[in-house]
Formats: structure tokens, sequence, C-alpha cells
């Protein structure tokens, strides 16, 4: 049997009957998917508590804990899966039922195995149009905090902007940041604020965090998400308002300095916090942690002219940090693009050094290896991963990204710089290339030397249509398309250059880090 993708779907079989859980087992394996068996409802819950599943086929009538409670469970607990619910005592007024609880489809027993196989395409499809839709709505709410922290006038304003985006995310009932004394360590309200569905949020008595357990638990690695009266023990008082349903803490850092904490409250009954939830506002919490960061290194500096210079330039820093932060955001959802932009960063800086460029062209031509691909933000998902080859309207489609990455940096001016790379590096020395068919030395040089760094590492890294090649194979493209995609004399320039690096690192002990 093939070895399954990583990225294959998830699928959790429960069910009391050892058969046919190893028949469900058998043929979902063979159609390429994760599958996982247990032979009752609790263990089922205990599995999914564990470790996330894209969909759940489970018997309705077991022992102990049954179909329908394990679906209740699933939906209560925002667990994740598509659920379908198999038996053999079924009825219209159970599949019914069934559905209005939250299952996806039903099955009665005896069934047969291709229906089952048809039914778990139909749910996993979905699955995969829910987690494209939060992908991109949690993707739209950091690129709106982006530009709003790019532009708010004052470190109110950017607090105030990051937990309104805080609420509307997660349907918290409140939200507060609480920032670190410096000089004391102990944490103080910086702002707080209350959802408008409800008014009585805003004059409700907010327990107080413990403060020391907090940072102790931040500090081993673990992750603050607790329901009722389980989040009792993170406040200092010994009874906490019964109605608390949920409750997340996240730390804010710089740096592996921790300079406050962002936490979350539910008072809505059924309303329960989970791991996404905190994810995303682990997210902001950082562009939240910059914003304070810089605010403070902006007030610290502004006493003279050459303070005031650099705090600017740290202002500028936290946009730049902002965008790539989001860009980096959507590349860490892709198995194939991880780290993409970094490395891309990282071979531009190698040909910028070596053609001996001042550090400000250095450092522009850096930034706009990180931001290079910031337009794909507008391109499907499933396109950008697609394992066969692009219809002309995929294509054209794709070929959108470079104007889509202009107009993202355009409103910020202190980006302005990194346009050219991001809208450049697609364009071919013999004016074959795109968006604008420029050829030649009217191509910007970030433009050129960007499209070869990127070229380079997307020929040696693995990618959805094919396995990565190796460096010296790269290379000899590389080469071989000087004159015609590439400027010759920066593609001659780069073989060179990244032959010294590769040796370099190797000798550093860090040969891990290079292209085979």
């Amino acid at each position: 049997m093939s070895e399954i993708p990583t990225d294959a779907a998830h699928i959790l079989v429960v069910d009391d009957e050892r058969v046919i859980r190893e028949i469900l087992a058998e043929f979902l394996t063979l159609e390429g998917y994760h599958v996982n068996t247990v032979e009752d409802g609790a263990k089922a819950l205990t599995e999914l508590r564990m470790r996330p599943y894209d969909l759940v086929l489970t018997d309705m009538k077991m022992p102990l804990v049954s179909g329908l409670q394990v679906l209740e469970a699933i939906v209560a607990e925002n667990l994740g899966p598509q659920v379908v619910l198999m038996t053999g005592f079924g009825t219209v007024e159970t599949a019914i039922e069934a559905m209005k609880k939250g299952a996806y489809d039903y099955l009665l027993k005896p069934f047969k195995v291709e229906e089952v196989i048809a039914v778990a395409q139909r749910a996993l499809y979905r699955q995969r149009l829910q987690a494209e839709n939060i992908r991109l709505r949690e993707a739209l709410t950091i690129y709106r905090v982006s530009e709003a922290i790019a532009t708010a006038p004052t470190l109110e304003h950017i607090l105030d902007t990051i937990l309104d985006a805080v609420i509307k995310e997660t349907s918290a009932d409140v939200a507060s940041l609480h920032l670190r004394d410096v000089r004391t360590g102990k944490f103080g309200e910086r702002i707080k604020m209350a959802s408008d569905s409800n008014s009585s949020n805003a004059s409700r008595a907010m327990p107080t965090p413990h403060f020391q357990l907090l940072v102790e638990q931040f500090g081993a690695g673990q992750p603050i998400v607790a329901h009722g009266t389980a989040a009792g023990r993170f406040f200092t008082e010994s009874h906490v308002d019964g109605n608390l349903q949920s409750y997340i803490a996240v730390p804010m850092q710089i740096g592996g300095t921790m300079v406050g904490m962002v936490n979350l409250y539910s008072f809505t009954a059924g309303k329960k916090f989970d791991e996404g939830h905190r994810k995303m506002l682990a997210v902001l919490a950082s562009r939240a942690a910059s914003a304070i960061d810089n605010a403070r290194l902006y007030e610290d500096l502004r006493q003279s002219n050459d303070e005031l210079r650099k705090a600017n330039l740290s202002l500028e820093d936290m946009f730049a940090q902002t965008v790539a932060g989001f860009a980096q955001a959507l590349e860490e959802s892709d198995m194939y693009t991880r780290g993409h932009s970094e490395r891309v960063a990282v071979y531009s800086e190698v040909m910028a050094r070596g053609l001996t460029l001042n550090d400000a062209a250095v450092r522009d031509i850096v930034q706009a290896g990180v931001m290079h691909d910031v337009g794909k933000i507008g391109v499907r998902y499933d396109m950008l991963n697609k394992p066969g080859k692009l219809t002309p309207e995929e294509v054209a489609v794709f070929r959108q990204h470079p104007e889509k990455g202009k107009r993202i940096l355009e409103p910020v001016p202190c980006l302005h710089g990194l346009i050219d790379g991001c809208y450049c590096h697609h364009e071919w020395w013999d004016g074959g290339g795109y968006p604008r068919g420029l050829a030649g030395h009217a191509i910007p040089l970030v433009g050129r030397v960007v499209a070869i760094a990127d070229a380079y590492d997307a020929m040696t890294s693995d990618r959805a249509y094919r396995r990565a090649l190796p460096h010296e194979v790269a290379i000899g493209e590389i080469d071989r398309c000087a004159g015609t995609q590439f400027d010759p004399e920066l593609a001659e320039a780069f073989v060179k250059l990244m032959g010294q690096w590769r040796q370099k690192m190797r000798e550093a002990g860090q040969s891990s880090l290079i292209p085979k």
C-alpha cells in the first residue's frame, strides 16, 4: 500500500461492531484517508479532544455514550469535524433529529461501502469549504487590523481596533488587555471592551486574572482555554461569577519578553471558545505587542531629532512586520509554501551583498523578498496547490497576484520601496513576462534579483505538483534561462554566489538549511 499523504483528511470510525470498524477502515484507507477506529462513544470523545479530525462516522446506538450524544458533544465543544450517523434502526424521525442536532448525513445499515465513500467525499468537501471560509475570514481580519495599525494616529486607537476585532471574530462578551510594568513586573489593565450585543457586559464586575499562574502556564507553553468552573483557577477570587462560560488568555511578547496579555470572557450560555479562537487571538495579540513596543520606543526617543528618526524607523519596521506577518501566516497554513518568502529573502540577500550594494539597497531587497508574494492573498487556496495543470482562466487569475501585491503595499508609504520586488518579479529579461511585459534594464534591479531567488526556491522546494529538484538541476535551469527569463549578468553572479554561500553554510555546520 502506498504511503498516505500527510495532508490527507482524517476520519474517525466509531462502532461497537469490530467487523464494521475494520471494513470501513480498510476501504477508507484505500481511498487515501487517514483512518482511526474506536469501539464506543466515550473513547471517541477522548480521541476527538486529543487531536483534530475532519469527519466522524459513528454508529447511533452504542453502550454508555450513543452516537447522538457524541454528536451533541462535538457541536457543544465546537470540536470541528463533520458527523455522519449510522444505524440499523433508522426512521424518518431519527434522521430528522440527527440533522437538526448538526449531523451532515445519515446512513442506514446494511449499507454498501460505495455509499459510505460517496457520503464521506461529500462531507469532506463541505469540511474543506468551511475551512477555506475560516481561513479567508481570519486573513481578512488580520489584513484589516494591519491596515488600521498602519494608519492609526495613537496607541489607544490601535488597541481599540485590535480588541474590537477580537470581540467580533470570537463573539466574546468582554475583552481586556493588561500591560506589564517594566520596573515592577506587575500587570495593570490598559483597556477593556465589552460586546455591543449585551449592554450588561459593560457594567459587569470582571474576575481578576491570576497573573503569576498565567505567566507560569505561558512559560511552560500551555495554552489557556478553560470552560465553566474549570476556568476559576485562573482568577484570584475564590468564587467566580457562575455565568462565566469560557475564558481565553494569551501572552503579548516581544523578543521572548512578555509585555502584557489579552483576556477573553464569554458569559453567554453555550458559547465556548476553542483552539481556533485562541490561535486567532494569539496573532492579534502579537500585533498589539508590536504596536505597544513601538509606541514605547517612540515615547523614549522623541526627545531629540535623532531619536525621533530612529523611532520612526522602528514604526516603519512595525508596519512592514505586520504585512509580512500576514503573508507568513497564510504560508503557514500550507505545507508547500511554508517558509518560501523567508528563503527567497535569504537568497536575495546573498545576491545583493555579492553585488556590493549599499546597506539601504540590501535592506530593501531583503524586505522585498519577504513581501514578494503578498498578492497571493487574492488567489484561491485550492488554485495555489493544484497538483495538475492550471486552466487558462486559472492562469489569468494567478497572474494577477503581482498587481494585487502592489495595491496592498501602495497605501503604506514606508513600504513603497518594496513595490518593485512584488510587482516585477515575474517580468522576463526578453520581455516575455508579466504583468507589464518589461524587458532588460527597464525591469527594476530588485525585481530582477527577486525573480532569480524566487525561481530557485520554487525549484528546490516540494510543491503539490512535483517533488523538490536538486540544487544542481535548479542552478542548471537558472543558467539555461539566462538572457531569456533572467538578467544574464545576475544569473551568472547568482550561480557563483550561491556556490560560495553553500560552502560557508556547510563549514558553519548548517548543511540542513541548504537545498540538497
